[in-house]
This record gives C-alpha cells, structure tokens and sequence, in this order.
C-alpha cells in the first residue's frame, strides 16, 4: 500500500498481523450515536412508527496518533447472533488499530435489550435492516470526527452481521440511510449466509469480499454465486474466498462443536418497495409473529458445526487485510 497509517508509519494489513497481547493496551473507548429501528427495508424512514428512533451503542478502537484531518481509515463491525465476541471483534479492534486503521464495533443486540435478550428473541425481534441501519449511523458518526476519512471506510460483518453487510450494498437501501454524499468505500462478509435476493439488483458500486468456509453448513454455495452474480450485475465487483476444511466461527472462541438450527435452507426476497417476502409461502415478514412463523417454517433442527480454527485464521487475516489495503489506498469511494 502506499498510504500510512496516523503517525506516518509504513501501513502493513497483510501479514504478520500483531499478537492479541502485544496490542492490549489499545483498550478501545465506548460511544453512542443517533440510530433507528426499522424492522424491514420497507420501514426506512423517520416518520414510519415501525422506526423508531434508537441510540445505538459500540466500541471505537483508535491507531496511537497523532493524526492529521481525515487521515485515519476506518472499519465498521458488525457481530454475529451471538453478539460481540472478545475473541474476534474485540480482537479484531485493536490489531487493526495498531496498524493504522480506525475500528468502530457496533453492539446492535446490547442496543436494543428492551426488545430482547435471549439469543432465539434477539433474532425474531432485532433485524438484519436494524444493523444496517446502525451501520450506517456509524458511518455518520465516523464522519462527523476530523481524524477519519470518512470515504475510507470499509463495513465487515459476521454470520448475521454479514447478512447485513451485504444488504448494506444494494443502492435502495444506501439511498435511504446513507449520509449524504457518503457511502461504504468496501464491504467484507464473514462467512455470510446467503438468504435474502433483492428485486432491484442496483449497488452502491463499492467491491465485495465474501470469506466462506468450505465445509460451513449454514452456507449454501449455489445460493452465494446467485446472490454474487446479482451483486455483479448491479455493478460491484464481488470476490469470494472459500476455505477447504473451515467451518463456521473459524475466528471464535470454541473448539470445534454442533451448535443451533440450520437457516441455509431460508429464502428471502426484498421486493423494490423494501417488503420482505418468504420465497415458499409468500408470506410478507411485517413483524416478530410472521418473521417467527417464515423462521419455523424454513430453518431445520439439524445443529450445525462451528469450530475455532487458527491456521484457517492467518489465512483470512492475509486475505482480509489484502482487500482493506487495496480500499485505503484509493482516495475516494463511491458515492
């Protein structure tokens, strides 16, 4: 890359990437920020009951400065079904940091404890269109501080968050939330299920990096090159990496175990006007009693595996690393 870092130091993202230990002491510090709530796309907007207005909650993990204006690159994470996890985005946050790079963790479930709580709840009544929407905000909250630049910055997603990730990308959804002039200069999904298709194929333009494992059963590699092939036709670049023998959470905290129900099977389809449809029934996902119901109908009972794999790790970090710096190197994003 051949941009730096605050300070003027020489910007390294590929490899090695720094030990967890030896970046402890970049502790992070806990903001807050002006958000909303809109259960489905269709509910976009400051004047639909169904999107109330939320202070949503995270992390920032800033590089040792001093920095220049708008000279820092920035990432926006986005955590799984399980929530923040110490073992990844708040690893993640200062090792990035430390090489020069702005992370802002975003907590949508911690956000919203007045909807829920338990894990099978968070999932029914906090959506992938409200982290979407707190990423966004994020993205506003990011620019409104003079050491980011806020046409660097990239919003990375795991599992549930990943899903959001790529909702994020679709043009009628960045119309609608985005700041204006500003929009994501690249998205990243972690091992993403690829549930939802969207009518309306129109991108924000911005690139796509789709990290999968291969043998990751919540991931149907038939429906991610539809949903790629949409992404492509809509104007993004969209590159996926498959791991031979990872699973999903290669980057958590658990040895390898089966855990939860199995949602590959769930279709979605976002209509133009942002309704949520279930591809089998229909049925139009306007609340928790129907998003319940579409969710019983479509997910198996079949547990799925995850498993902490390091090698698998290293490899995702080079790869990772290698599409941020290709991203903060360019001067501007798509707008």
């Amino acid at each position: 890359m051949d941009g730096g870092p605050a300070g003027g130091a020489p910007m390294n993202l590929v490899d090695p990437w720094p030990d967890p230990a030896s970046v402890s002491s970049i502790q992070g510090e806990d903001v807050a920020f002006p958000s909303s709530s809109p259960f489905v796309p269709d509910d976009i907007g400051p004047n639909d009951e169904d999107d109330p207005p939320t202070t949503a909650i995270g992390r920032l993990f800033l590089p040792p400065g001093p920095y220049g204006e708008h000279e820092v690159p920035a990432v926006i994470m986005l955590h799984g079904a399980g929530g923040v996890i110490g073992n990844r985005e708040l690893t993640y946050g200062p090792q990035l940091a430390a090489m020069g790079v702005a992370v802002l963790v975003i907590d949508s479930f911690g956000a919203r404890r007045d909807r829920a709580t338990s894990f099978v709840d968070r999932l029914i009544e906090i959506t992938e269109t409200m982290m979407v929407a707190d990423a966004y905000a994020g993205l506003r909250y990011l620019a409104s501080r003079p050491e980011i630049d806020p046409k660097r910055v990239v919003l990375t997603g795991f599992s549930y968050g990943a899903m959001a990730t790529v909702y994020a990308l679709y043009a009628q959804i960045a119309d609608r939330l985005a700041p204006p002039g500003l929009r994501f200069a690249g998205h990243v999904a972690f091992y993403g299920p690829c549930i939802a298709r969207f009518a309306d194929r129109r991108t924000t333009g911005a690139p796509l990096l789709m990290l999968v494992g291969a043998d990751d059963e919540l991931i149907d590699s038939e429906r991610c090159a539809e949903v790629a092939n949409d992404l492509v036709a809509g104007g993004s670049q969209v590159e996926t990496i498959s791991y031979p023998g990872a699973v999903h959470q290669w980057d958590g905290a658990f040895e390898r175990r089966l855990i939860g129900r199995n949602l590959a099977g769930c279709r979605f389809r976002v209509e133009r006007d942002g309704t949520v449809r279930d591809r089998r029934t229909g049925l139009p996902m306007t609340g928790p009693f129907l998003r319940k119901l579409i969710l019983a109908l479509c997910v198996s009972s079949r547990p799925y595996p995850i498993g902490r794999d390091d090698r698998i790790r290293a490899m995702s970090n080079r790869d990772y690393g290698r599409f941020l710096s290709r991203i903060f190197a360019s001067p501007g994003g798509p707008s």
